[in-house]
């Protein structure tokens, strides 16, 4: 995998910045910590080299003077929103990110649940939470939010939110995704802090977009595809350009709350310490860049899989026509079309010619490795074989898997688990060469290239199953896939 991030130098200058930012709140600091804390893969892939798990590994150096506050939308639980990296629903990853906090030696002291106007699942998720001894509060909506201040800087309005006990000086308030109302419990928290007498401070923690890039840069624009969902839009902060004459980049609800923000600080302080949306965020990302070709074209990719992520959705039921036309938008600004991503075009062409569904994958020197679906073999699992023959230098001719091994395994599937498909997936591929490995050395020279694959962009050009999904997730290797069924 070819690196444009420096992730020894993000840890050091990132860490350094939070640690002055508490510092200028001794008594009470809500941290907003936006993306996803360890195991933010939308960073990994527009940034490669930036490690998932680096927005934690800097908070553990805090965790004795820190607890978590995990945020929840009962909008999101009320139409069972799905993480699509975990494949997992928003409620379900609040128990997740828990557990995952807990086993690292954070405390999470409560959830709270945002947007609530009685929804009933939201009433039933927190029965759950509360039979497990998770303290839960509600949050509700705000007429007019974020734009009516008065309103909202009011007893009607913040000071009708339940009051989130909180006993550390540090209070991280994450959540499973974006919109989930993060920045709007900090907020509350600051106004009802300050009715009961604690100068509690705010600062954000959020990787994207990244403030010292260009608008348009595709680090930035990757951004705005991966929330198309949200319709969030990147903008130029023209706060901070007024107050420094200086261009930086943040998005329209960041721009659009500042206000908000603004009137309880002066309502706290006397004085807002942040001039603008940019100035409340720590984010460093921008300056640990050292290969920006790199990142662009990992960028440039990331728009592509979003949109074939979005028709994915879309031919299944679940997304809609306005998030495919949005990072269809993007790629005007972007400067590229579905071309640019190398193997959609390879695997098109090959299907083309065989009348077949087939795959393609580009290794990291470049070389472009396609295959077909056959008899024994989906695109997927023949793509894998073909991919880890080259890269071993095994020659094409020779069959890694024995046909008279993979029939049984097919008789087995048919017979015995009432599969309608014969064919073998990814997963039964790599454990047929694993058990052939202990006594062929192809097999074994083979398997040893797989960490190889780790960076590579692929696409099928039908729909790949649950499984293989999972399985080249698990290699680290980016996946598109046509809208279309397999046949």
């Amino acid at each position: 995998m070819v690196y444009g991030f420096d992730n020894d130098k993000y840890l050091r200058i990132q860490s350094e910045h939070i640690k002055e930012r508490i510092s200028k709140f001794g008594n009470k600091l809500y941290l907003e910590l936006g993306g996803k804390l360890f195991d933010d893969h939308h960073a990994s892939r527009v940034l490669p080299g930036f490690q998932p798990d680096s927005k934690l590994r800097m908070l553990q150096q805090l965790k004795d003077q820190a607890e978590i506050v995990i945020v929840i939308s009962a909008l999101d639980i009320e139409k069972n929103k799905v993480r699509n990296d975990l494949g997992i629903t928003y409620d379900m990853d609040v128990l997740r990110l828990r557990t995952e906090f807990q086993n690292r030696g954070f405390m999470v002291s409560s959830v709270v649940v945002t947007h609530y106007n009685g929804q009933i699942s939201a009433d039933a998720f927190r029965q759950r939470l509360e039979r497990m001894d998770i303290k839960v509060y509600y949050h509700y909506t705000i007429e007019g939010y974020p734009n009516n201040v008065g309103l909202i800087t009011s007893d009607e309005g913040f000071g009708n939110n339940d009051y989130i006990e909180t006993t550390r000086p540090l209070v991280i308030v994450t959540a499973p995704g974006p919109g989930s109302g993060k920045m709007a419990v900090c907020l509350s928290q600051l106004y009802n802090e300050n009715k009961r007498g604690v100068e509690a401070g705010y600062a954000k923690f959020e990787t994207f977009p990244v403030w010292s890039l260009p608008l348009k840069h595709p680090v930035n624009i990757a951004y705005e595809a991966a929330t198309a969902d949200l319709n969030d839009v990147n903008m130029i902060d023209p706060f901070h350009l007024e107050a420094y004459g200086k261009t930086a980049i943040n998005y329209n609800r960041d721009i659009e709350i500042f206000p908000v923000l603004n009137a309880l600080f002066e309502g706290i302080y006397g004085e807002n310490p942040y001039k603008s949306p940019t100035d409340m965020g720590v984010n460093m990302v921008g300056f640990c860049i050292n290969d920006d070709e790199v990142c662009c074209n990992a960028s440039k990719n990331e728009i592509i899989r979003r949109y074939f992520t979005a028709l994915n959705r879309l031919a299944q039921g679940d997304g809609n026509d306005d998030e495919v036309n949005k990072i269809a938008l993007l790629f005007k600004q972007a400067k590229i079309d579905i071309s640019y991503r190398r193997p959609v075009k390879a695997a098109r062409d090959r299907a083309q010619a065989s009348g077949l569904p087939c795959s393609a994958i580009e290794l990291s020197d470049g070389t472009i490795i396609t295959a077909e679906t056959s008899e024994l073999l989906g695109p997927s699992s023949a793509l894998i074989l073909n991919a880890v023959k080259h890269l071993a230098g095994i020659d094409h001719s020779v069959k890694l898997i024995p046909q008279d091994l993979i029939e049984p395994i097919q008789h087995t599937k048919l017979n015995y688990l009432r599969s309608n498909n014969p064919r073998l997936h990814s997963d039964e591929v790599l454990v047929a060469l694993s058990v052939l490995s202990s006594r062929n050395e192809d097999c074994r020279k083979a398997l040893e290239k797989l960490p190889e694959l780790r960076g590579c962009e692929m696409h099928s050009t039908v729909m790949l199953g649950e499984v293989d999904h999972k399985i080249f997730k698990k290699l680290g290797v980016g996946l598109t896939c046509d809208p279309a069924r397999k046949k």
